[in-house]
């Protein structure tokens, strides 16, 4: 089937849609820093419709955190406090080796309340909006390095190298644009969330810059990883001279989505596409925007009603169902090999609540979107137009995807109530331990 927003991917075919970079836009942009950067947008509200989102944006950070939900009701009860095997003492020894390293004013930037809204103020964007943290490309590379350190202990082996391809191809489309200052390997913000970093207490931190973004919530052996972003323009590096040259993501997570939809019936495919091109004239005012095109979990969108869309995955079959399993162990590959497990084994418990959606056509050289949604994960794909580069129609070498965790789960936030109770249960057991020692 093909589609208005037919776009081919192959290597090297977004070099036909590179800019003009004698334009304003890019010989201002090559001038600046990230801080003069998103200064001069913030504070000179160009473009206009981009300075609205950001102001859109901070409406809805005013809003206490609630969660993704399909109808404005959160369900509860749907997290326990688990076992994820994650390495915590390593991590923790990682984040204390990185602090040791700061000086004060780079601490007090850099920490934050465990339950401090900043959690939620992450942005996929070039553009710095919320400059919290400690910043990669500023900091010497024994510190860097430290960074890189934690992100390493935390992640799977396959998913620290999916966040470095990100990083690394940021750095390619910043040398496109010759614009290394504002995007490059390591423009990206460090946050911890504390206290302190602890092998037996609630901490996380947060990893955001141009598309890649990470929330991770620890707390001993458990990992909540969520909301993350990730996305490429163009999704691969194919420059020669290149130390990354032939790094390419997020093309499994493609291959598969579209596998899923081409292996289904006519029917099925017809109930799982919601709009048949990517910018439909059927689509109700605000199902697409500038920014997030056809996402709708984007930055900032921490309470947004996602109703469900599409066609129940219970009734696919064995090997279709695998598919949709494998398409979930992508987004969960940021996690290590227990986390992952667990994570999948909770999912595969609501596929009778669990849908799949489609938007675009579903030919072999088509642009599409697709989401999977459930009471317990949303995962969202989608082939974007340009923003760096000129195409006007979405093609398949810009990239967006996202995975938020519903019903209160980003952030660990429904986890948190337990973790008081565990903590809680804790002391007073070692209060009471104490007194029996002494009697």
């Amino acid at each position: 089937m093909a589609s208005s927003t037919t776009t081919g991917g192959g290597e090297g075919e977004y070099r036909q849609y590179l800019p003009d970079l004698t334009i304003p836009r890019f010989t201002t942009m090559q001038k600046q820093d990230a801080h003069e950067y998103a200064k001069e947008f913030i504070e000179g509200g160009n473009p206009p419709w981009l300075h609205g989102l950001y102001l859109h944006w901070r409406k809805l950070f005013q809003e206490p955190f609630r969660g993704v939900t399909n109808d404005g009701h959160v369900r509860p009860n749907l997290f326990t406090l688990q076992d994820d095997e994650m390495p915590i003492q390593d991590i923790v020894d990682a984040t204390e080796h990185l602090i040791a390293q700061l000086s004060p004013e780079q601490l007090s930037k850099v920490s934050y309340h465990i339950d401090s809204p900043e959690w939620r103020t992450w942005s996929n964007p070039e553009f710095l909006l919320s400059d919290k943290g400690i910043r990669l490309d500023e900091l010497t590379a024994p510190v860097r390095s430290s960074v890189l350190a934690i992100l390493q202990k935390t992640l799977s082996p396959e998913g620290y190298a999916k966040a470095l391809g990100a990083m690394r191809i940021n750095g390619f489309l910043g040398d496109l644009v010759q614009a290394p200052r504002v995007c490059n390997e390591y423009s990206y913000n460090f946050v911890l969330f504390g206290p302190k970093p602890s092998p037996t207490s609630p901490w996380g931190f947060s990893f955001y810059g141009h598309h890649l973004c990470l929330n991770i919530f620890l707390y001993k052996s458990q990992i909540i990883l969520s909301p993350w972003f990730t996305g490429a323009e163009p999704n691969m590096i194919d420059s020669p001279s290149s130390p990354y040259h032939g790094t390419r993501i997020l093309n499994q997570e493609e291959t598969l989505g579209l596998q899923l939809m081409q292996s289904l019936s006519p029917e099925a495919q017809s109930s799982a596409q919601t709009y048949k091109t990517m910018k439909d004239p059927a689509m109700p005012k605000g199902r697409w925007n500038h920014d997030d095109q056809r996402h709708l979990c984007g930055a900032y969108r921490d309470n947004r009603v996602v109703p469900h869309e599409g066609i129940l995955v219970s009734s696919f079959n064995t090997q279709q169902q695998d598919l949709v399993l494998q398409i979930l162990n992508q987004y969960l590959l940021y996690l290590p090999p227990k986390a992952r497990q667990n994570r999948l084994e909770q999912i595969k418990s609501f596929f009778d609540e669990t849908y799949f959606s489609w938007i675009g056509g579903f030919g072999d050289n088509d642009a599409f979107y697709y989401r999977l949604q459930s009471p317990v994960v949303i995962v969202e794909f989608d082939h974007h137009s340009g923003v760096f580069l000129t195409n006007k129609e979405p093609a398949k070498f810009h990239i967006h995807t996202l995975l938020r965790t519903p019903n209160g789960g980003d952030y660990g936030m429904a986890l948190r109530p337990l973790v008081f109770e565990d903590e809680k249960g804790r002391k007073e057991g070692a209060v009471a331990q104490e007194f029996v020692w002494e009697g």
